[in-house]
């Protein structure tokens, strides 16, 4: 995304002194800058979630997903017929 920024001179230096420690373009160190004063230094951080198991299914989950469908099959055509 390009946009406008305007910076006050102290974060100016900030910029331009990451540009030259790290020998980076001013996009690449203001995105960096940016990214750490967030808490992502390294991009964002990755998502976990725990996973449990949930034992065996006790239903026929082909049968469901066809019974599902035979419903929504039937609320559309009611819903064309009727119009709303």
């Amino acid at each position: 995304m390009r946009t406008t920024v305007t910076l006050d001179s102290d974060t100016e230096q900030i910029v331009r002194q990451r540009m030259t420690e790290r020998r980076v373009s001013f996009k690449q160190a203001l995105n960096d800058l940016v990214r750490e004063g967030r808490g992502f230094a390294d991009g964002p951080r990755e998502f976990r979630t725990t996973t449990r198991p949930m034992g065996r299914a006790r239903v026929d989950l082909d049968k469901a997903l066809r019974i599902a469908g035979e419903f929504e099959d039937g609320d559309v055509a009611r819903k064309l017929e009727t119009g709303s």
